[in-house]
């Protein structure tokens, strides 16, 4: 039976990288590995791109209400993918990691989600939060903080100034910019961690 795998992290992970490494390794080896990424990821444009500069069209773009399965067969039959991999995986809606579990479960394909467990107020996303539940196998992936601490999570800063509020999904481009803090540095920057904020 495959597995559905979660590799979580702040922002600066390594994230898009490992994806990229670990695509890269199953076409070296002559297998077939199909890249996906939730269309609401505007970052990039239709490629996975990682910080270092490694960068890769996606083989689909996920649209929100739409099936994984069926957006993977209007690229290539099911039966001929080898691992499926999904970058900003948090960007999910949860009924489509439930069809991610099945597939990996039913089709005997591995599915590879990277991305955020938690957004800037330091909330799960949905898709992250549902990853958590299903996940055969779930891994950290840790950076560091500007301390040089482990940073557990994620800041939004707009025109130069941390904030605590606003909408969840701000991508770049969007007057937004992020950065991984650890959680000493992320309550003298941001502030005190409220749910109810």
């Amino acid at each position: 039976m495959a597995k559905l795998y979660f590799r979580y992290g702040a922002m600066n992970s390594g994230k898009s990288t490992m994806l990229l490494q670990a695509a890269y390794n199953y076409r070296e080896r002559g297998q077939m590995p199909l890249i996906v990424k939730p269309g609401v990821d505007t970052k990039a444009g239709t490629s996975v791109s990682s910080r270092i500069g490694l960068e890769k069209p996606v083989d689909v773009l996920l649209a929100a209400g739409q099936s994984l399965s069926a957006a993977i067969e209007k690229v290539t039959p099911l039966d001929q993918v080898d691992a499926i991999f999904i970058d900003e995986a948090q960007f999910l809606e949860p009924a489509q990691v439930d069809e991610a579990f099945t597939l990996a479960v039913t089709t005997r394909i591995p599915v590879l989600a990277y991305g955020l467990r938690s957004d800037f107020r330091s909330r799960a996303f949905p898709g992250s939060a549902r990853l958590m539940e299903l996940a055969h196998s779930i891994e950290e992936l840790k950076t560091i903080c500007r301390c040089g601490s482990k940073a557990l999570l994620n800041a939004r800063k707009v025109d130069g100034e941390f904030v605590a509020h606003g909408a969840q999904v701000a991508i770049d481009g969007q007057h937004a910019e992020y950065e991984s803090l650890c959680g000493r540095c992320y309550l003298e920057k941001v502030g005190p961690i409220r749910y109810d904020a």
